[in-house]
């Protein structure tokens, strides 16, 4: 079992930075590959972005240049850097983990981007 706890939601205004962090406990392998996702109300959960075992990432194009992931393998925890936020990136932010079995979920963060 894993169990991801996400953190460092909250208010920004439009243009400002936020870093959200998850932390993984339980049979976690602590360089696995893992990701972040979003869901805005009334959308599909929407890929972000992915850190794989080694640090390669990949992103989603609207967040590319803007957001950057980085992990701690000491700590077990993913970051997510937002920058240069907008309001259309106003949403709740999944951490999952990827195992060949499935995917783990956090619980979410609202990220809410407004003046």
């Amino acid at each position: 079992q894993v169990h991801l706890v996400e953190s460092g939601g909250g208010l920004v205004q439009p243009g400002g930075s936020l870093r959200l962090s998850c932390e993984a406990s339980g049979s976690i392998f602590s360089a696995a590959a893992m990701g972040w996702y979003r869901q805005a109300p009334g959308n599909g959960r929407e890929f972000v972005g992915a850190i794989i075992d080694g640090g390669g990432t990949n992103y989603a194009d609207s967040v590319k240049g803007r957001f950057t992931i980085s992990r701690d393998n000491a700590k077990n925890t993913v970051y997510l850097q937002m920058n240069s936020l907008k309001p259309d990136d106003t949403a709740v932010y999944y951490c999952a983990y990827y195992t060949n079995s499935g995917t783990y979920w956090g619980q979410g963060t609202q990220v809410t981007v407004s003046s």
